[in-house]
């Protein structure tokens, strides 16, 4: 089983991507990169995964809109379960400007066969696409009583964010179930410039995307919440075990 990450540029920034493979009990990182256009984007995908394989894509982007204003009733619910921990997130509505750039890739997803899956029979393969947000991931996974502060600041606290998030990720996920597996390839610096220091935040959160694509897969409802539904949209998050 395959599992991919994509922290989806909403607008025209760049988007950052993670592969992982589940091997001998295992997941293991076969890729880590960042793409600019959306058809880049699909172009990887379809070189990482074939047509006939079974993988599951977790997209921290709302590839789901049903309302024309307001928000959904899932970005509501990320602030009712995950206010007190800073992760409540953006509103999605089809008037805003990055609706039509989101719900087309998840559209381009579906036509490459992956169905939404806001619910799931644990482990069984399949081709699978959920939305997933990686700040409450985040806290739940690590045991955290905030989210961590990389994405705006001064560029010093977000590195030192950025470094917290590298070694939780080392640290905890290979101890969880699916355990990921990582070797010398896997970042061993933060940079301290602000492009290269976007370049790593993209990638971690993509790794994030691609990891609770790989925990909803492994356990399903038995261990994730999932705010929303197919028809009003939807997140997945792992709960804390």
């Amino acid at each position: 089983m395959k599992f991919l990450g994509i922290d989806l540029g909403w607008k025209s920034q760049p988007s950052g991507l993670c592969y992982l493979q589940f091997i001998d009990g295992k997941l293991q990182i076969q890729d880590l990169d960042r793409k600019e256009s959306i058809a880049d984007i699909l172009t990887w995908i379809d070189t990482c995964v074939t047509p006939e394989e079974p993988a599951i894509i977790g997209v921290d982007a709302p590839t789901l809109i049903p309302n024309a204003t307001g928000s959904r009733l899932p970005d509501k619910l990320t602030h009712k379960h995950f206010g007190k921990y800073h992760a409540g997130c953006y509103p999605a509505n089809l008037g805003l400007p990055f609706a039509e750039r989101t719900v087309k890739f998840g559209l381009e997803l579906e036509a490459r066969g992956f169905a939404h899956a806001p619910t799931i029979e644990p482990q069984k393969p399949g081709r699978y696409q959920i939305e997933v947000f990686p700040h409450p991931a985040i806290v739940n996974l690590f045991g955290l009583e905030r989210i961590l502060k990389y994405k705006k600041g001064r560029l010093s606290d977000r590195r030192l964010e950025l470094i917290k998030l590298h070694h939780y990720i080392t640290e905890i996920l290979p101890s969880l179930q699916p355990p990921l597996c990582l070797d010398g390839s896997f970042l061993s610096e933060i940079p301290t410039t602000g492009a290269a220091l976007k370049q790593v935040e993209d990638k971690l959160d993509s790794l994030i995307c691609a990891y609770v694509a790989a925990y909803w897969w492994f356990w399903g409802e038995q261990r994730n919440l999932v705010l929303g539904d197919r028809t009003t949209g939807y997140i997945v998050i792992p709960s804390k075990s």
